[in-house]
């Protein structure tokens, strides 16, 4: 019989992704993709969609700093039937919207059944700070980091938490066109990008499945919003989709044990055209690994699979890489299924 059919999905976060760059908007591509893969890797910036969210029990939810160590190799993913989950609140969020948080998490043990530790405060605000690069990718700051992961290490120690849920208090965007752009479905998500740095800095510290939900005032009601951004207008929080992720986020391991999974298993990778240049990208351009890449997807980054000497398919849409995916696990050539077929050359003579 085959080995499974594994596939990564990449869509890299605050860079304006035209699919994947909005609230969960990616989740649907995620989905065909599991219907093709036996087993489907990806990142909380596809999956997570606020309040919404979609199980999938043959899909790996994989923080983005821990996917780039997996992809070079470094860690293994371990499935897992369950994890403890840790909620982790920044000082700096009013009482109210804690509260708010704090509901959220009783509904997620109520209605989900999802397993919960304590929660912890940290013991200063993180005072995270929001950044636009000259591209228009997002990125931020933390004032804070060592209260951050203080606050992550009482979680471990004391809770016996397997995985952590951060939510910061972030500042309310002072670039309102900004805001304005992204929530009609036309920009860059301003918040992304400090989101990723949490969560880097927690798994890298402690080699823990983390993700990221933002605290923030409600906004008032736009009639204009595109319905790509429409899921963070749902309600208080962003925090569901963030617990349904880490209760079955795999756990890091450096040493093989019985259901490993290891970079070399990977069949193929997708990836928007314009998005080649991070690490997990160019750790399985090393490999035989299939890059797939979509030019339909565009992103505010340039950096496509010809500038860095990288062998892709290239296909426009996410429809047509369902079809090269199919045709790969299938064992076919895709230009087998075209009208044209050219002929075998002879290798050239020493």
């Amino acid at each position: 019989m085959p080995r499974a059919y594994t596939v990564v999905l990449i869509i890299p976060t605050g860079i304006g992704a035209a699919i994947g760059g909005y609230a969960g908007d990616g989740l649907p591509v995620a989905r065909a993709i599991a219907q093709v893969a036996d087993t489907l890797i990806t990142h909380p910036n596809v999956l997570n969609g606020a309040q919404l969210y979609w199980p999938m029990p043959n899909t790996l939810y994989v923080e983005g700093f821990a996917l780039d160590q997996w992809a070079a190799g470094q860690w293994g993913l371990q499935p897992v039937h369950q994890n403890r989950v840790g909620l982790l609140l920044d000082q700096a969020i009013e009482p109210e919207l804690r509260l708010r948080h704090l509901q959220v998490a009783d509904a997620a043990r109520a209605t989900l059944g999802l397993t919960l530790t304590d929660y912890v405060v940290t013991d200063a605000p993180l005072n995270v700070a929001i950044r636009t690069s000259t591209s228009g990718a997002s990125w931020g700051t933390i004032g804070n980091p060592d209260s951050l992961l203080r606050a992550a290490e009482r979680l471990i120690k004391e809770a016996k938490a397997e995985a952590i849920a951060v939510v910061a208090r972030f500042p309310e965007p002072e670039n309102s066109g900004v805001l304005e752009a992204y929530r009609h479905g036309q920009g860059v998500d301003p918040l992304a990008g400090a989101e990723a740095v949490i969560s880097h800095l927690i798994v890298r510290t402690f080699q823990i499945p983390a993700a990221h939900a933002p605290a923030l005032s409600p906004l008032a009601v736009d009639p204009q919003l595109s319905p790509r951004s429409a899921a963070e207008e749902l309600g208080y929080t962003f925090l569901p989709c963030v617990l349904v992720g880490l209760s079955r986020a795999p756990q890091f391991v450096t040493t093989a044990t019985s259901g490993t999974i290891w970079a070399d298993q990977v069949d193929a990778i997708v990836v928007p055209a314009t998005a080649c240049g991070g690490a997990a990208v160019l750790s399985f351009s090393q490999t035989p690994t299939q890059i797939i890449t979509v030019g339909e997807n565009q992103t505010r980054m340039q950096v496509t699979p010809e500038q860095l000497g990288i062998k892709a398919i290239q296909v426009n849409s996410y429809l047509e890489a369902l079809g090269v995916l199919v045709a790969h696990k299938a064992g076919l050539d895709p230009n087998s299924l075209r009208p044209n077929i050219l002929s075998l050359n002879q290798l050239k003579s020493y």
